[in-house]
């Protein structure tokens, strides 16, 4: 089966044999590296991806519920990706990088979503985007003050 998926604004065409195969390990397959597979289960967010600009875990989704969709990864926002961590570390955020690309797709989203932004709504928006290295203070502050300046 051939399916047709647009991929950080280019129209990709993928053969696909296997259809339970999911939308994180077609993208890894692909090439598309940012996107991590963590828990494969749908709760860590590390392989948080924008489907028609909305945030989706994309290994609870078929490739093939992709077929006809916008896919966005960090590969797409790589400039807006380097502001974000920008923020991030100036508050001590960094660490390991390994949640980074699922975390910065979940804020794209966000953003999209244009939601009234508070310390208390961005908690829970980002609450599964999980980060294995340490505490979400820092993080948090350089989120907000990142969502800040975007306003």
């Amino acid at each position: 089966m051939k399916i047709n998926i647009k991929i950080n604004n280019l129209n990709k065409t993928f053969n696909i044999d296997n259809y339970g195969i999911s939308l994180l390990d077609l993208l890894r397959r692909e090439g598309y590296k940012s996107v991590k597979k963590g828990c494969d289960t749908g709760t860590c967010g590390v392989c948080t991806v924008l489907l028609d600009g909305k945030p989706i875990l994309s290994c609870s989704l078929l490739a093939i519920k992709a077929n006809g969709h916008e896919v966005t990864t960090v590969e797409g926002v790589s400039e807006e990706a380097k502001i974000i961590a920008e923020y991030i570390t100036a508050e001590g955020g960094d660490q390991c990088g390994f949640c980074g690309p699922g975390l910065v797709m979940a804020i794209m989203g966000l953003k999209n979503e244009n939601l009234e932004i508070n310390s208390e709504s961005v908690k829970e928006y980002l609450a599964g985007n999980l980060c294995r290295c340490s505490g979400y203070e820092a993080q948090h502050r350089g989120i907000m003050k990142y969502l800040e300046v975007e306003k």
